[in-house]
């Protein structure tokens, strides 16, 4: 399975914090938060709710939203809870972990509450 299971950043506030937070890069993501990838036995989570509270780009294609859910932006397989927000062509969704991971993130000044809705996907 090359899915995941997490969180979909709800479809009416999206288009808002496409405004709020410009992509940088030609590819826009902006899709899900990931609680687990390839894991046909995960459970949907329960939070219906996060913030963005920083933000992570490489300078050469891989922009990403940091997001803190339940208290924590750790997820439980040691990485960062985030949105892959933009790529640039030939960059992979995947690299934001390392971007977040080699680079660290950058705090907003203010956090953004977002709602967010418990997903799976096969993709």
């Amino acid at each position: 399975m090359s899915g995941f299971v997490g969180w979909a950043l709800d479809r009416d506030e999206r288009a808002a914090l496409l405004t709020r937070f410009p992509p940088r890069y030609r590819e826009v993501v902006a899709d899900h938060v990931t609680l687990k990838f390839g894991d046909r036995e995960a459970r949907l989570p329960t939070e219906t709710s996060g913030e963005i509270v920083g933000e992570a780009d490489d300078g050469r294609g891989v922009q990403a939203l940091v997001v803190r859910i339940g208290g924590t932006t750790d997820r439980p397989d040691g990485s960062t809870y985030h949105i892959t927000w933009s790529l640039e062509p030939g960059r992979a969704a995947k690299e934001s972990n390392d971007v977040i991971a080699r680079l660290g993130w950058t705090a907003l000044a203010a956090f953004v509450p977002i709602r967010l809705e418990p997903s799976a996907s096969s993709r």
